[in-house]
């Protein structure tokens, strides 16, 4: 039986044993050919708005502007991955999921803890159809290493991990993972499904399948996004999380606004009322402005970063901007919002500047492909997917299918009352479960 010597190692992620998982710190060294981008060094907030006007100006393409050369990046980096098998075995031939997570998001995209883990795809694919699966953390996100956001972090560099990560997987020799997968389907979250799209392309062979969710190859409302998130150095939009200021520093300026009994509470209704300014609409104020993303991390039970990351790394401004790229009104839980807002990681100027970097075609794939995208995406829809403006053209994602000509299947599922941020909506279970019937059906699943 496959994963024997794997049982005795691994670390429950719950109190309830239906899958078992293991976090990992794997080594990977990585070369990739990377662009040389002639950019100065952001000072503050104002730079990463004039990067941000630059980037998206019509008057022409400002990755093609800054462009100086291309050069080697090469290294050893740690990626921080979490691996999951079923609990019980069925056969021998297990099928592995690698997931990558997209821009502002850590690998928890998969396993997300809101309302008890009810939104969990892992939950799906391991529990109910008995795949295995490798979220990992892409490099310069959440506990993987960080590097340089221009140098390195650029989208070949990061294909590059995914790569050295699946002959691991390929070859038996990912660290406590001792099987050898014949079997490996990459699915990806917007940028992680653009990471997994290159994989396709510069290694054909490397995937079994691909899933890319959030996706479609036309980039016409990127500019838009990027418009949208008013991108804020991160470590000055949650300092906390991302800058070097200590939690002990916060907490003291904190506790100088009292305690939160309800004696207190009625002073500050009291004082509010003299500027016509409610309860209510403080609190509106702390969480739908930067002013809550200013506090992130400075609760007893958070477990602040501190990561001090350089001015490269950015992130959108506030929980408005992120409903807008991400969430569907109606169709998802305010509190969910908050969470993912006070959760957010941050994406990088060369991640921005090679986002749409790879070839229009993957003409030597040969495994099967879905794409997995919103009715109401607006990153790559525009906010709607089936507005295509030709009758024989089913949706946008469609379209994609002239880029996989060998590929064994091609299918675009669209999900209705659904945005971006797939996994954040209330029926985000029912397309995880599309998923994997597509899977089985590719003839993927596990034996």
């Amino acid at each position: 039986m496959y994963f024997s010597l794997l049982a005795a190692s691994l670390t429950f992620a719950g109190s309830v044993a239906a899958k078992q998982c293991q976090n990992l710190t794997v080594p990977v060294c990585i070369s990739a050919r990377n662009g040389v981008f002639n950019l100065p060094t952001l000072q503050g907030n104002a730079d990463a708005t004039t990067f941000a006007q630059n980037l998206t100006s019509i008057r022409g393409n400002f990755t093609k502007e800054v462009l100086l050369d291309y050069a080697t990046v090469s290294g050893t980096y740690n990626i921080s991955a979490k691996f999951c098998k079923p609990d019980v075995e069925n056969g021998t031939n297990p099928t592995v999921q690698v997931l990558t997570h997209g821009l502002g998001f850590d690998k928890t995209y998969w396993d997300l803890p809101f309302n008890d883990f009810n939104y969990s795809y892992i939950d799906v694919a391991v529990d109910q159809y008995g795949f295995c699966t490798l979220s990992i953390d892409r490099l310069g996100e959440g506990n993987s290493s960080k590097a340089d956001p221009l140098s390195v972090l650029q989208a070949p560099a990061e294909m590059s991990v995914l790569y050295e990560l699946t002959s691991m997987l390929r070859n038996g020799t990912l660290p406590n993972v001792p099987h050898a997968f014949s079997k490996i389907v990459h699915v990806g979250h917007s940028f992680g499904s653009a990471l997994s799209y290159l994989l396709a392309v510069m290694h054909p062979t490397a995937s079994d399948g691909l899933i890319l969710t959030g996706f479609s190859q036309n980039g016409s409302y990127l500019a838009a996004t990027v418009a949208s998130w008013d991108s804020k150095l991160a470590r000055l939009n949650q300092p906390l999380r991302f800058g070097n200021i200590s939690y002990a520093a916060v907490s003291g300026a904190i506790s100088m606004l009292g305690s939160s009994s309800s004696s207190n509470t009625s002073q500050i209704a009291s004082s509010l009322a003299k500027y016509n300014i409610s309860l209510g609409e403080l609190q509106q104020l702390f969480q739908t402005t930067d002013l809550g993303d200013l506090i992130a991390g400075a609760q007893p039970s958070d477990s602040p970063h501190q990561a001090d990351l350089p001015s490269g790394y950015l992130t959108w401004t506030d929980a408005g901007s992120n409903q807008f790229a991400f969430l569907l009104p109606e169709f998802f839980d305010p509190s969910i919002l908050q969470f993912a807002e006070s959760t957010k990681f941050p994406y990088t100027l060369g991640e921005l500047l090679t986002i749409g970097s790879g070839p229009p075609m993957a003409p030597e794939f040969k495994g099967p492909v879905q794409i997995v995208t919103g009715r109401q995406d607006s990153i790559y829809c525009g906010g709607d997917c089936l507005a295509t403006g030709d009758p024989a053209l089913a949706s946008i994602p469609a379209k994609s299918k002239v880029a996989f000509p060998a590929a064994k299947a091609f299918e675009a599922y669209i999900q209705p009352d659904t945005a971006h941020g797939i996994n954040l909506h209330y029926n985000s279970t029912a397309v995880y479960n599309v998923i994997q019937r597509f899977l089985n059906s590719q003839g993927l699943a596990p034996s």
